[in-house]
């Protein structure tokens, strides 16, 4: 990978350049990994220690997933090189372990923490029970608050920051993104309501969806980098 503001935009076969994803310390994408492995468990732990287990089966599910796609992250993160001896997969190390991070790792986590909270907000291991087995503590609207991170992750995703804005064009990129955040939407409206059929159901399709984007554009982001290589200018390259 090179610097972006000095990369050619013409290849010597005289087509267009792919635009590739700008460089991205290496160091700050483990740091992210260790964060992401660890923050999963720590909030799975808070959430069987709050009431029975059984009842938060998709919300721990989804917990693990983005711990175990984070290790995953570090394998691809861990893989890039880009001295002697780097291919197109070992160049893209970084930006593939970013797009598992951001897909299979933020998004179930965003999708897990609303219905988390409210778990936590009506259990009755932390908050007093009234005689009938009601809590006395009601938070009403409040309960929305943890939701609210997924505002910055679509500002994040849709302002060019995120790895899929390199792999899709910009009207599937937003198709992607509002699709997210309905699914997301839909599996903790599912979670209020007491549907676990839908819940399933609607984060079942979201995870579904993640890991076959994610899969495409490993892929893509590869085969662009290998066609870069080839096209690259010689007097470009390092």
């Amino acid at each position: 990978m090179s610097k972006a503001k000095d990369r050619p935009t013409i290849g010597i076969d005289g087509q267009a350049l792919p635009v590739l994803p700008p460089d991205r310390d290496v160091r700050v994408w483990a740091k992210m990994v260790r964060v992401t492995v660890y923050t999963p468990g720590f909030l799975g732990i808070l959430l069987l220690k709050a009431g029975d287990p059984g009842g938060f089966g998709l919300t721990v599910a989804l917990l693990m997933l983005a711990s175990a796609s984070s290790i995953v992250a570090g394998l691809f993160v861990g893989s890039q090189s880009i001295g002697s001896g780097g291919d197109p997969a070992s160049r893209t190390g970084v930006w593939c372990g970013s797009l598992v991070l951001e897909l299979l790792a933020a998004v179930p986590i965003l999708c897990a923490v609303p219905p988390m909270f409210n778990q936590l907000a009506h259990s009755a291991l932390l908050h007093n029970v009234t005689q009938l087995g009601v809590t006395t503590t009601m938070f009403g609207a409040a309960e929305l608050l943890p939701a609210v991170a997924i505002l910055p992750f679509m500002l994040y995703q849709l302002s060019g920051f995120g790895t899929l804005h390199f792999v899709v064009s910009k009207p599937v990129n937003w198709g992607i993104n509002l699709g997210i955040l309905v699914l997301i939407n839909a599996s903790y409206f599912a979670n209020r309501i007491g549907s676990s059929e839908l819940e399933t159901l609607f984060s079942g399709v979201l995870v579904s969806c993640m890991a076959i984007i994610v899969i495409y554009g490993v892929i893509k982001l590869r085969n662009m980098q290998a066609v870069y290589d080839t096209n690259c200018p010689v007097e470009a390259r390092k």
